[in-house]
């Protein structure tokens, strides 16, 4: 009732006939939703401290500042602000009335992607402003070098309460020396946005409230919302409609970043509340870091299990292709094994002829190499006959020497008639009579003996 009577001090013939509480940043201002008598609605919002007064005083500034011809590129409606009423050095702000409803973040994770589609869609156009507009309204801007400075700052200053755990200063001083995770394009950012500040007409974006910390800066900010929902499909949904409707190329660092906004949002909370000398907001900072405490420490423990499985597997499929690898060189040692193996020369076989039991007996024409009344240089036939036995057909012809023990020279020739014939001393006998008809008969005292056969060695 507090709050209407203010909005009729601040808009003249504003009779309010019914009156309810609205969401709003609880810390900073009390915020109330009115009905006058002729039905149109409005909203009140009433700082609680003097910064909480500065803040709505910069976004009466920022919506000034949205000329119709900006808000006519905007897919959504921004307020208006229909008057204010000043207590002391605060100041409160009444707006005129908006389409659409707060829905909670529980109810947005629900809603579907269309609606996640739309929330995208909106925060890329907010970020495609124009940032001369922020600039020439004199509000924040920072690079991306600066905004990590001022982070540092900040970190530092939430380090001196002594309430912030070890390993999220550990964790967010790496993150921030870590230049790479930091080289953004600046935009303009709403800085304010949340599941309160976004009412929604069907699963339809209709408006977007809080302008109060517009400024151009880090464009993962306005994602820090999101992640905080801890449900990555609204992010993932959101991020994919923003990517398809920004005209910038994509920062593949965005979510990270807007995690650690997130996380940071709970120094930035302990600072206020101690700067405040606020013991409430104090120990929901504590409660809400100790939380987040575990749940890093949750998921560094999982995230070396998992990295000890990796590892594992790293080493378990090297041994298995070490493996592999050495039974493909066994394999190719056979396979070249093989190969010289069949391309190998057959085994020599050495043939060593059978000796006869005793010395043969050579028959035939006279040694002394002259035919009888012949005149012809022609040798005579001769037959060699192993006593008692057959000739055994050697596998190669063996080299042999017979040499003459007439005392009249050597005699060489062809033994035409050896091994021919198996029967021994009467085919010999049959040689004799054929020799001695040819050279009549001298030849019957002449007597020859065989060198035996000696093989002759592989070289």
């Amino acid at each position: 009732m507090e709050l209407a009577a203010m909005a009729s001090a601040a808009v003249p013939g504003l009779s309010p006939t019914g009156v309810a509480g609205s969401p709003d940043d609880a810390a900073d201002f009390d915020a109330a939703l009115l009905i006058d008598d002729a039905g149109r609605r409005w909203r009140v919002r009433s700082p609680k401290h003097l910064e909480a007064s500065m803040r709505l005083e910069t976004e009466l500034l920022v919506l000034r500042t949205f000329v119709p011809a900006v808000r006519a590129e905007l897919p959504f409606a921004l307020p208006y602000v229909a008057g204010t009423v000043r207590q002391g050095d605060l100041c409160t702000f009444v707006y005129s009335h908006l389409p659409g409803t707060i829905r909670s973040i529980d109810s947005l994770v629900t809603s579907g992607r269309s609606v996640a589609a739309d929330i995208g869609r909106a925060m890329a156009a907010i970020h495609a402003i124009p940032r001369e507009l922020v600039t020439s309204a004199d509000l924040p801007s920072y690079t991306a070098n600066e905004f990590r400075q001022r982070r540092l700052n900040e970190l530092d200053q939430a380090a001196t309460t002594g309430k912030i755990p070890s390993i999220l200063l550990r964790r967010w001083e790496h993150a921030l020396e870590d230049v790479s995770l930091w080289r953004f394009k600046p935009t303009v950012v709403h800085g304010d946005l949340h599941e309160d500040n976004i009412l929604l007409s069907g699963e339809r974006v209709s408006a977007v409230t809080g302008w109060t910390d517009l400024r151009v800066g880090d464009p993962a900010d306005d994602f820090a919302w999101l992640v905080a929902a801890n449900d990555p499909r609204l992010t993932e949904n959101v991020h994919a409609a923003y990517l398809a409707s920004s005209k910038d190329p994509e920062d593949p660092h965005l979510i990270r970043r807007a995690a650690l906004s997130a996380e940071f949002a709970l120094a930035q909370w302990l600072v206020r509340g101690v700067a405040a000398e606020n013991s409430v907001m104090v120990d929901e900072a504590v409660e809400m870091l100790g939380t987040l405490e575990e749940d890093v420490r949750a998921q560094e423990a999982s995230d070396r299990r998992a990295d000890e499985a990796r590892a594992a597997e790293a080493r378990a499929s090297e041994a298995r292709a070490s493996e592999a690898r050495a039974a493909e060189a066994r394999a190719a040692e056979a396979r070249a094994a093989a190969a010289a193996a069949a391309v190998q020369p057959a085994a020599k076989v050495t043939v060593v002829p059978i000796a006869p039991d005793t010395a043969p007996v050579v028959s035939g024409a006279a040694a002394d190499g002259t035919a009888a009344g012949s005149g012809s240089a022609a040798s005579a036939p001769r037959t060699v006959t192993p006593a008692g036995r057959g000739v055994a057909k050697p596998n190669r012809a063996p080299s042999l020497r017979a040499e003459s023990v007439s005392g009249k020279g050597p005699q060489t020739g062809t033994d035409r008639n050896a091994g021919a014939s198996p029967d021994g001393a009467d085919h010999a006998s049959t040689s004799r009579d054929e020799d001695a008809d040819a050279t009549g008969g001298d030849a019957a005292g002449t007597e020859t003996t065989a060198i035996p056969l000696t093989p002759v060695p592989d070289k």
